[in-house]
């Protein structure tokens, strides 16, 4: 019995999940108008959970997100006015690719400007010759034998 119970919770709990990010009241009635919504959801970040796209995230503002796109789309407004608009509302963060544009040229770039650092890192630390160390005098070697012998 508390096996069985043990088996629905584990079952369960994935499962109210994915209903709370995909609820059919959510959903528009027209299957195009509907995947045109998810379409542009999922270039929307969840302003909660930051790594996830509106369409996937089950946080609250994600829902309420989601709600507003599905409202223009069904307002008959295109993908760039709807994705401006939220862009206005909270700036290009909300964005899961930031526009390729003067102010995120840094950004666009870190990945090279990384990768050139490591690399003149990399190129001064092989460049370095040390000297090798000098040879041990005779009573150094004396020494050294009788700490081995101990």
């Amino acid at each position: 019995m508390i096996r069985a119970l043990v088996l629905l919770i584990f079952l369960a709990v994935p499962l109210a999940a994915a209903f709370a990010i995909s609820d059919p009241a959510e959903m528009l009635p027209d299957p195009k108008a509907e995947a045109r919504a998810e379409a542009i959801g999922r270039q929307l970040r969840c302003l909660v959970c930051q790594n996830e796209s509106i369409e996937d995230s089950g946080a609250d503002l994600a829902r309420d997100l989601r709600h507003i796109v599905r409202q223009h789309v069904a307002a008959g407004e295109t993908n760039k006015e709807i994705i401006a608009w939220m862009v206005a509302r909270y700036g290009d963060f909300v964005r899961l690719r930031p526009p390729f544009e003067p102010l995120t040229w840094l950004l666009w770039a870190s990945p090279a400007l990384a990768l050139v650092a490591g690399a003149v890192i990399v190129a001064f630390a092989l460049r370095e010759k040390r000297p090798p160390p000098a040879p041990l005098s005779a009573a150094e070697q004396r020494k050294l034998k009788d700490v081995l012998k101990s």
